[in-house]
Formats: structure tokens, sequence, C-alpha cells
């Protein structure tokens, strides 16, 4: 039976799966709707996204307005550093962070319900990262936060990362909340 540990931030799981191994390799269930639900996760996913970045890069922090989507990450080759950002409206950890470290050989899972930002960045020469979202992908409904926010305060393990152009002209936090 899988491990779901609750975090700071109400809704926010990291999951450590039950893995079989032996002389082949190993095996494992990267989703279960009966197990995960019995874990604190309801959720139904209708998109599944893969991933591949370098070193350095650092994707995020991206979120949606009208259609936000749950996540549930895994990283399937390397390691990232992975964040939430809560910005559910009267949550009483509102603007709040969680970061978790996601990699093939620890096999965690992370579970962001909707109403977050998120973001990660690449520690090893290169991560390939799989997640399942509960609403499907609209480019019009996507923002992206700066990463580096002061009122943000994440400790991303990275000082100079590779961006995307968007990522790389993001919006402070300030900026966001004054445009809902």
């Amino acid at each position: 039976m899988p491990t779901f540990t609750a975090t700071e931030i109400p809704g926010v799981i990291i999951i450590e799966p039950e893995v079989y191994r032996d002389a082949r390799g190993f095996f494992l269930e990267t989703h279960h709707a009966e197990k995960y639900r019995d874990g604190g996760i309801d959720a139904v996913f209708v998109q599944d996204n893969h991933s591949l970045s370098a070193k350095g890069t650092l994707r995020g922090l991206h979120g949606q307005t009208r259609h936000p989507q749950g996540k549930l990450l895994r990283v399937v080759e390397g390691e990232i550093y992975d964040v939430a950002v809560d910005l559910r409206p009267g949550s009483p950890t509102f603007c709040r962070h969680v970061a978790v470290t996601l990699s093939a050989e620890n096999f965690r899972q992370f579970y962001i319900p909707p109403g977050f930002a998120h973001g990660f960045c690449v520690l090893s020469d290169r991560a390939q990262l799989e997640y399942k979202c509960t609403d499907f992908y609209r480019p019009g409904d996507e923002f992206a936060l700066r990463w580096d926010d002061p009122d943000l305060a994440i400790p991303w393990p990275v000082t100079d990362p590779v961006l995307s152009p968007r990522d790389a002209a993001a919006q402070s936090l300030k900026g966001y909340l004054a445009s809902l």
C-alpha cells in the first residue's frame, strides 16, 4: 500500500508508492483510484503529460485562472526540485509554498490540487517528468509567476536557471493578484 503524507498545506500530498523489486528490476502502481482516494486524492484525471528538461532548467511557476489543474507528478529519469504555491482565494495558506525533491530513484509522487501555481527545476543532467492533470490544458487560461519573486521567498537550489522567454518575463505575485 502506498504511503500518503500530508504537507503543511492541506490537500498537497507526497506519495511513497510501494515498489516491488527483484533481480529483474521493479514494478509499482503509479495510480490506483481507490487507493489514492483512500489516501486523500479524490481526483479524476483527464490528461497525461511528459516533459524532458536539461540540468538547470526551471519551468514555472505556472497556473490556470478559470480551469485550474490538479496534478499528480512523478519523475521517471533524473531529479527535480518541485514547488507548489497555494493561490486558492480564502485559503489559510494563501501564497505559501511546499517543495519536495522527486527523483527516479526515490519514486516519490507529488499531488497538487487545483488552485496552485506549479514549478520545478532540474537538479540532474536531465530529467523526465510525467504528470496527470484534472483538467485539460488551455493555453489562454495559463499564467506565469516570477520564479524568484521575493514575496514568495522560494529557496530554489539554483541561482541562474535556464528559463523560457515566457518564464523570464513572468509577472510578480503582486501583479498577478492585482489582475484578479
